[in-house]
């Protein structure tokens, strides 16, 4: 039996892979991470010592094009409901390994934990294959619980973590993500934030049909704002925004 663990450089992951070699051992457990060319760079720090601590093989697959990239290819960009990046970045490479892999009795491992546990019944209806995720299972622990026992393991918490933002994936920006967590993205890492916006206008500007992501309501009325229209109206002239609105990295799990 092979243990494959999606190792996405989340919290989740890394503890998720914990429980499967508690229980099943290293020898025949992989941790699979996909990159999609757009992460924070200390997550390659974090996911090397985890995956260190953990134990196993630490495999790393990439498509090749990051999201904006594949924004293009497909001519319009994703947004809270498709996230079309996720299929071709994380989903594809990852089936594509396993079947090139042929193995004859495998079980796919997800770092969801209980508070996600509807997130794990959806994806078992998009794949041919056994999955589990570990921390829906007991000991239920918080998000807290989880950056206490990676401090006991001697791992930094990854620095998206410590400025406040709610997983360690793409850059801290997300399609999915709402308007708080691109506010914080733009408070944070300003730079980044220049570099997306970026992205994003020079997409909008070759592909007519590619349409802004982020929603903003205003007096009642729901708009698609893009990210330079974000910043120019709301963020520099301090309106009012939800910073409660993070939006929800579902990657990987969904089934596009």
């Amino acid at each position: 039996m092979k243990h494959i663990v999606s190792f996405s450089g989340g919290l989740g992951s890394w503890l998720a892979a914990k429980r499967v070699a508690e229980k099943y051992g290293t020898d025949d457990l992989y941790l699979v991470f996909t990159d999609v060319l757009i992460e924070d760079e200390d997550l390659y720090r974090f996911l090397h010592e985890a995956a260190k601590n953990v134990g196993g093989k630490l495999i790393t697959l990439t498509d090749g094009r990051d999201p904006w990239q594949v924004f293009h290819d497909k001519r319009y960009m994703g947004n809270t409901r498709t996230a079309h990046c996720s299929q071709e970045l994380k989903s594809k490479p990852f089936e594509k390994w396993l079947k090139e892999q042929d193995f004859d009795d495998f079980t796919v491992y997800l770092g969801i934990d209980w508070s996600e546990e509807h997130r794990l019944t959806a994806h078992r209806k998009h794949v041919n294959h056994k999955v589990e995720a570990p921390l829906c299972d007991a000991p239920f622990l918080s998000k807290q619980d989880v950056m206490d026992t990676l401090r006991d393991n001697n791992i930094a918490l990854p620095r998206l973590y410590k400025m406040g933002f709610s997983h360690n994936n793409c850059g801290g920006g997300c399609v999915k993500a709402g308007q708080g967590q691109w506010a914080m993205l733009y408070n944070k890492m300003p730079e980044r934030y220049a570099v997306f916006e970026a992205k994003q206008e020079k997409l909008m500007n070759e592909i007519k049909t590619a349409r802004p992501f982020l929603r903003v309501t205003v007096d009642g009325s729901l708009n698609y704002v893009s990210l330079k229209d974000y910043r120019e109206n709301f963020l520099e002239k301090n309106t009012t925004i939800d910073m409660f609105d993070i939006g929800g990295c579902g990657c990987f799990v969904d089934g596009e």
